[in-house]
């Protein structure tokens, strides 16, 4: 694959949501066809000789990246969301948030034990929402396989809330 300048595809905003924060915005790659292209044909390559069962995405954003890349890689697409947000039976898991804590939930049926599953996000920062999500996926007797991330904040120390999973990504951030 050629190889593409995705920084100059990601939008940044200074003070958003709230002062003293960099927030880097995905929705321009989503607006930029060979940008979103790219990301989608780089998932493939990366994960192409694993043998993965399922790709698992975190709400909203996720969601995507994983279905498309899902589609090409036939694989199934489990969703992970927010508490409440799924029909019929689920488990979940709670995690704690800058301030407060918050749910994810899986469909009980989606997760068929011993399965190899990859954790796909568009954003990893501090880790706390996937950990959430693997920890669930391992409780269902999943295998998580690795995390993927379109881009990675490392200086937010996902890696130590992480440890034990292969992360990648296809871009990373080394400072706010």
């Amino acid at each position: 694959m050629d190889k593409f300048d995705l920084d100059s595809a990601i939008r940044k905003i200074h003070d958003f949501p709230r002062a003293g924060i960099l927030f880097y915005d995905i929705t321009s790659i989503l607006t930029n066809p060979t940008a979103f292209k790219y990301c989608i044909d780089r998932m493939c390559e990366m994960y192409q000789d694993k043998n993965l069962d399922a790709i698992a995405c975190v709400e909203a954003r996720g969601f995507v990246f994983a279905a498309p890349f899902a589609y090409k890689m036939g694989l199934p697409l489990i969703l992970v969301r927010k508490k409440g947000k799924l029909p019929g039976k689920t488990r979940e898991r709670k995690y704690n948030l800058e301030y407060g804590q918050d749910y994810v939930s899986i469909h009980e049926s989606d997760v068929t034990p011993g399965s190899h599953i990859l954790i796909v996000d568009d954003l990893i920062a501090t880790g706390g929402t996937i950990k959430a999500a693997a920890e669930l996926i391992e409780e269902m007797q999943g295998v998580v396989d690795g995390i993927f991330g379109v881009i990675g904040l490392p200086f937010l120390d996902y890696e130590k809330v992480l440890p034990t999973y292969e992360i990648q990504t296809l871009i990373t951030y080394d400072s706010e």
